[in-house]
This record gives C-alpha cells, structure tokens and sequence, in this order.
C-alpha cells in the first residue's frame, strides 16, 4: 500500500491541483501544513483528506514536515510499503505511482525511485526555465532525488528519515546515507511531477540560490569526512568562484584600476559552461550565467552558515516566494 505526504503553506490553487491529482492514485494521503492563512487546510479535509498542522513554535524545516508527515502515516497504517512525497506546489502525473511502484517491487535493492519534474510555466520567465533545466536530471542509477520522489518505508525507516535540521538539501543528504547503508536511487524516463516554481524575479532567484550556497554547506560539514567528501566539491567551487577570486580583483585593483579587467574571466567561464551544454539551445548562456554568477549568492549562503555556526545560531529556512 502506498501513503501520500504533502507539505506547503499557502500555496492556495497549486495545493489544489496536487491533492486532485493524488485521490485517485493514494491509498492513504497526509498533508501537513505549516502555518498556511489561506484555505489549506478546509481544501484539504473537503477531499477527505487528512491533515496535520505543525507547531510553528518549534523551528520550520521541510524536512520536519516530511518526517511528521511519514511518521503519522506509519504509526496509523501498518500495512504501509512505499511513501510518495510530494511538495504542495506539485501536481502528480496520472501514471507516475504506478511506474514508479513497478519498479521498486521488481528491484528490491533500490530505496527511492524517482522521474521528471517539470516545470508548469517555464515560459512565464527565464527563472522558471532555469528550474527546468536544474530537474531535468540524468536517467539511470542516481545518487540523489528532489522533493518528489517514492520511497521505500523499510529503507526511509532504517536511516530514520530526514535530518530535521537541514533547513535545505534534506533529500539528498538523506539519499547519502541511504547509499552509506547499501541502499540504491533509480531516475525513471518517466514524467513525475509539474511543479510551480512561481519565480519572476532576480531577487527570488538570488535568495534560493543563497539557500542553495547554504545547504552545500551544511551537508559538507556533516559528511566531509566522508569517502565521497560529500558536498566539499561545491564548497571548493564556491570558495574559489564567489569568494576568493573576487577578493583578489578587488584588492589588486586598489593598486590600479586596470585589474578589473579580471573580471572578464567570468564572461570566459560563462562562454566555456554555457558551450559544453548545446542541448539547451538559445537558453545555454542565459543558463550559464546562472551557473557561473549563483557562485556569489551561494557564496552569501556559505558566509550566512559560518556566521550561525560562531554565533551559534540554528538555521532558519530561506524562503524564495
């Protein structure tokens, strides 16, 4: 039997459009909302639904939620096998679960199956188009899912789910220490979601890549030891392209202003990233230029967890929308 977690707040007709999609296809569906002020919840418990509000008094995390979420389903339905989780701003393919429950029943030693994600108006700005691009993984064994996914309950139980203190990057870090555990992570060719980035501005995209700097960051200083030094690569690339390299032109260039000039090997970076991809089209710049410049947001994100780990501060969420 397959249980259904939901998660969101607000999210008014993409909440909607996700528990419509689900009914037909979940046995059991939870969705946990946390603090929504819109109509949530009513929309949620009209369908049958069940619902779960979290204690907002206690620190927000998506992984929080989907943990809750996971643990009501377990402790109610003990003849639970797999776990759909799905953001509230996702709507589920009509033939996704059953794809995705085929194949986890036919090869016992994957944990998580997952598929295409994509997003619902990529044409709306180069935003969103950008989130499509970031979904469209590679096929095969993977070493990680997103948000969305269907997940083993034998396997989610054994790492005893996510890690309530990531305030991002919950996934794949959960994805790792299922991999530590012997576990594998299959990327189906199947559609799997449309998903509501809602993303029109530089700002929103500025702040979810400060997340993203973030939660590198945070993986690496719980994993870094580890054989694959999980997540240091993007920590390195990080420190390299949005810190150090900036650094240097700025002080050089207080000596003679012809040292900006450097800066121009982000327009050759840029050039290199955005050639190495032509499957992207007329987008492969625009798609580069993210890649190469996310470095100084994600720097921002590297620089905000160093700050609360002296200051001993716990992470809060950073919210793009």
């Amino acid at each position: 039997m397959i249980g259904a977690v939901v998660i969101g707040r607000n999210e008014g007709q993409r909440l909607i459009s996700c528990l419509d999609s689900l009914v037909k296809h979940i046995d059991y569906i939870i969705y946990v909302d946390s603090g929504s002020t819109d109509d949530s919840l009513h929309e949620s418990e009209s369908r049958n639904i069940e619902c779960l509000s979290l204690d907002m008094s206690i620190p927000f995390t998506a992984a929080r939620a989907r943990n809750e979420g996971a643990n009501y389903l377990i402790h109610k339905y003990s003849d639970l096998q797999f776990i759909q989780f799905i953001d509230g701003d996702c709507e589920i393919q009509p033939d996704w679960i059953s794809k995705a429950q085929e194949f986890l029943e036919k090869h016992n030693q994957y944990a998580v199956v997952c598929g295409r994600r994509r997003e619902r108006y990529p044409e709306n700005s180069v935003y969103n188009q950008l989130c499509d691009i970031e979904w469209d993984t590679p096929v095969g064994d993977a070493r990680a899912c997103g948000g969305d996914a269907l997940i083993r309950l034998e396997a989610f139980k054994q790492v005893v789910g996510y890690r309530d203190d990531l305030i991002a990057g919950e996934e794949p870090e959960m994805c790792f220490r299922l991999r530590a555990e012997g576990w594998k992570i299959y990327r189906l060719d199947a559609e799997m979601t449309l998903h509501d980035a809602a993303i029109s501005k530089i700002f929103q995209w500025w702040k979810r890549t400060v997340r993203t700097g973030y939660a590198f960051s945070l993986g690496a200083s719980i994993h870094y030891k580890s054989q694959e030094g999980y997540r240091v690569k993007e920590v390195c690339r990080i420190i390299l392209w949005g810190i150090l390299c900036p650094l240097f032109i700025a002080i050089l260039s207080i000596y003679n202003f012809i040292y900006l000039n450097l800066f121009f090997i982000y327009l050759i970076q840029v050039i290199r990233v955005g050639v190495s991809r032509p499957d992207l089209d007329n987008i492969k710049f625009k798609w580069a230029t993210s890649v190469v410049l996310g470095k100084v947001p994600e720097a921002v994100g590297l620089i905000s967890f160093v700050r609360d780990v002296f200051c001993r501060r716990r992470a809060r969420i950073i919210e793009y929308k």
